[in-house]
C-alpha cells in the first residue's frame, strides 16, 4: 500500500524565544515491509542543524529556533510504501542489545494494577505469542481509550490503576507487562491511516515484543490488532521518551500552545 502523509506541528510561545533546540524524530524508518519513496521536512522560524541515527536507528534531526521567534512551524510530507507482514518486523537491529529491552523504565514499571492483570491472565497453554495476544486483549478490556485523562508523563501503572488512557498508555502497560514476563518489548511511534477519516490531531503509538523464531512483532493494543499496511513506523525505543516525535529545550519563554495536524491517506498509484 502506498500512503501519503502530511504532518504539521505548530508551537506558539508566550514571549520571544532567546534560545531553543528541538530534537525531531519525524522521518519514517527504512525497515522490513516499509520503504520511503519521498520525505521532505520544512521549517518556519527554525533551521536544521544536524541529522544522525540514534541508538535505536531512529533518524534524529536537531533544529535550532531563531532567536526572537514567537511561533515555529515544522512540516513533514512524503510517500511511504508498506507491506502486510502480519505485524512481524523480524530480526533485531540497532546499537542497543536485545537484553536492554527487558529492563523497566520509570514509565513502564509495573505496580499492583499491572501485576494483577498478569496474575489474572495466568500461565498460557499456547505459545508465547498467544500469551502476548491475551495480554493485549486484557489491557484493551481493562483500560478504556479516553482522551484527556493522561499525559506524556503518565506511567503505565497510573493508567492501569485509573482504568483509562490513550494509545501511549496502552503501549506502556503492554511493554511493562511483557518485560515482567521476561519478553523484550519496545515502544513505537508512527502513523496510522484511519478508515473513517484522513485528518487526525495526533500521531499513533503501539508496542512490539521480541518472540523467538519471529523477531519483533507489533501489537496495537488500542485497536486490538497487529499492525498492517495502514501503519508507518517512525521511531522506536524503550518507552515514549526514546521515540517521542519532538522534544527539546527552550530558554526565554515557554510554549503557550501546541497544535498538531496529521493527514494520512492511500495514494493512488498510476498504472
Amino acid at each position: 500500500m502506498r500512503l501519503s502523509i502530511r504532518h504539521n506541528t505548530r508551537y506558539r510561545f508566550r514571549e520571544p524565544v532567546v534560545h531553543a533546540l528541538q530534537r525531531l524524530r519525524l522521518t519514517p524508518k527504512e525497515t522490513q515491509g516499509q520503504k520511503i519513496l519521498d520525505w521532505k521536512m520544512s521549517y518556519e522560524n527554525a533551521e536544521a542543524e544536524i541529522e544522525y541515527d540514534d541508538q535505536n536507528f531512529n533518524t534524529v534531526t536537531l533544529v535550532a529556533v531563531e532567536p526572537g521567534a514567537r511561533e515555529v512551524l515544522i512540516s513533514c510530507e512524503g510517500l511511504v510504501d508498506t507491506e502486510d507482514n502480519a505485524g512481524v518486523i523480524g530480526r533485531h537491529s540497532g546499537h542497543l542489545p536485545l537484553w536492554s529491552f527487558l529492563g523497566q523504565t520509570a514509565l513502564t514499571k509495573p505496580g499492583p494494577a499491572v501485576n494483577k492483570m498478569l496474575s489474572d491472565i495466568g500461565p498460557q497453554e499456547g505459545t508465547k505469542l498467544d500469551g502476548l495476544h491475551a495480554l493485549s486483549e486484557r489491557i484493551r478490556s481493562d483500560v478504556a481509550y479516553m482522551t484527556g485523562q493522561t499525559g506524556v508523563k503518565t506511567t503505565a501503572e497510573e493508567a492501569a490503576s485509573q482504568g483509562s488512557g490513550v494509545c501511549q498508555d496502552h503501549a506502556h502497560i503492554f511493554i511493562g507487562a511483557a518485560r515482567a514476563m521476561d519478553i523484550p518489548a519496545r515502544y513505537v511511534s508512527g502513523y496510522l491511516m484511519m478508515n473513517d477519516r484522513v485528518e487526525q490531531d495526533a500521531t499513533h503509538a503501539w508496542a512490539e515484543a521480541h518472540v523467538d523464531g519471529l523477531g519483533w512483532v507489533g501489537f496495537d493494543i488500542s485497536n486490538g490488532i497487529s499492525p498492517d499496511p495502514r501503519y508507518v513506523r517512525v521511531a522506536t525505543g524503550r518507552d515514549y521518551r526514546d521515540a517521542s516525535p519532538i522534544t527539546g529545550i527552550t530558554f526565554g519563554s515557554s510554549s503557550e500552545d501546541l497544535q498538531v495536524d496529521v493527514e494520512v491517506e492511500q495514494h493512488q498509484v498510476q498504472q
